[in-house]
């Protein structure tokens, strides 16, 4: 399906890897012109690389850290004109309240929240005035499924949840949409980091991590590629009605009364 998105242009956050980097490739097999930003500028020259060989497209790199406004403000002004904003990096770490010290909190906060707001603020200001552009804030489903292990996640993305409803119910009115996507469990590399662990501390053996994805939707999490069609779909004009929408992709794990 033709998505009539060739020849725009992309920014994706969080891009050299996993989720991000999975958007990137959707993006770029639509014929879109690329901007990826993360940490490491290593992996982004890897990513990047990649990307090339499988789509024709220009593909270009930022290594930054979101979680300084400095790195923001130079995105920004390094890439200001984008049709598309991907907000994608960060992740917040687990714990009850007790358990997140103050450091970790606000580092993560600094990188997911404020870095997805700040952008947000920057780009939006920018579609508005040009009338048109899509604003994507990948998520995640702590946001709507809230959890006491993973407080300091559950309310950034809640937060976050809120600021695409907020923006995305008036946008319209300049011409640009701002929509959401809710992940539930996602097949990275992180995932798996998490399921060894989980296995290590309930068997004594991290080699049983794969059991954990047994009583998952469909015996498994979602696949990167499943998130990033929807997120392209979103930004593109078939999507064009459709701004302050949050779609969930957990296989109906935020509307279970219960994980069996």
């Amino acid at each position: 399906m033709d998505l009539n998105l060739a020849g725009r242009s992309v920014l994706v956050t969080g891009s050299s890897k996993g989720i991000g980097l999975g958007i990137a490739r959707r993006f770029a097999a639509e014929g879109c012109t690329l901007w990826l930003a993360a940490r490491s500028a290593e992996r982004l020259e890897a990513a990047a690389a990649a990307i090339r060989q499988a789509s024709p497209v220009e593909v270009r790199t930022l290594a930054v850290d979101l979680a300084e406004p400095e790195a923001r403000a130079r995105l920004v002004e390094a890439c200001p004109g984008v049709d598309i904003l991907v907000n994608n990096a960060g992740a917040i770490p687990g714990g009850a309240i007790e358990e997140v010290d103050d450091r970790a909190w606000r580092t993560a906060w600094d990188l997911k929240v404020f870095g997805y707001i700040d952008l947000a603020r920057a780009y939006l200001a920018r579609m508005k005035a040009r009338r048109r552009g899509v604003i994507v804030n990948v998520i995640g489903l702590a946001g709507e499924r809230v959890d006491f292990n993973y407080v300091a996640g559950s309310m950034g993305n809640a937060s976050l949840m809120a600021m695409t409803r907020a923006l995305g119910g008036t946008s319209p009115d300049f011409g640009v949409r701002v929509v959401g996507v809710n992940p539930g469990p996602v097949d990275t590399d992180r995932i798996v980091y998490l399921a060894k662990k989980r296995a290590a501390s309930q068997f004594g053996d991290e080699s049983r991590w794969r059991e954990a994805f047994a009583k998952m939707p469909f015996g498994r999490p979602a696949t990167v590629d499943e998130v990033a069609a929807a997120v392209v779909f979103l930004a593109s004009d078939l999507s064009a009605y459709t701004s302050g929408t949050i779609v969930t992709i957990d296989g109906g794990m935020a509307n279970r009364a219960q994980l069996a």
